[in-house]
């Protein structure tokens, strides 16, 4: 009788341990980082974030890149995800633009003449190709972007050559990676 009823309880803390583990896998499959709040899109670009960060990572453990290059990038990927879940979560929308990222130094592979960040106004386009989003601290301050479409860069140079376009935004203060996922300043009324 003691005996199957150790097995009857081992087999029910077994059947208990699977349950719980399966839980733990479904809200990890789920995006267990709070991202449940929205959706697929944004979730997608999230986890592709998440999935730079491991590339990042896994090279950085066979010692292929730099320390420095790791923290750049580990910062960059960091600054992009604040971004992206400040826009989500400003304007409601399952939708981000192309979003890039760069440091001061580095504003180079966006531009042709880099132009100067203290002088960037949220909402600014330049060169017809990027709509400035905000500066993001992040280990570095990042300058993040939205690249246009093509339909609205056609716009612009529409408009360019018709009425004057409204004045941008003065700049956003920086946000610092010890605050909780801080909320960016965007203008919800240029990003689509």
């Amino acid at each position: 009788m003691k005996r199957k009823q150790i097995i009857f309880r081992l087999g029910l803390l077994a059947v208990l341990f699977a349950m719980l583990g399966s839980a733990a896998a479904a809200q990890e499959a789920a995006g267990g980082d709070g991202e449940e709040e929205f959706g697929p899109v944004v979730r997608a670009y999230l986890g592709y974030l998440r999935g730079e960060q491991e590339v990042v990572d896994d090279r950085a453990s066979r010692h292929e890149i730099s320390p420095r290059y790791y923290r750049r990038n580990s910062n960059r990927i960091r600054a992009l995800r604040q971004m992206a879940i400040g826009i989500a979560r400003e304007t409601g929308n399952d939708y981000l633009p192309e979003l890039e990222a760069a440091a001061r130094d580095e504003l180079g592979t966006l531009f042709e003449k880099p132009p100067n960040p203290n002088r960037f106004k949220v909402g600014q386009v330049l060169n017809n190709t990027f709509r400035f989003l905000g500066a993001i601290r992040a280990g570095e301050t990042f300058y993040v972007f939205a690249r246009l479409d093509p339909y609205e860069q056609a716009e612009l140079q529409k408009a360019e050559k018709g009425a004057p376009q409204p004045p941008p935004q003065p700049v956003a203060p920086l946000a610092t990676s010890g605050e909780p996922e801080a909320k960016p300043s965007t203008d919800t009324h240029s990003v689509p």
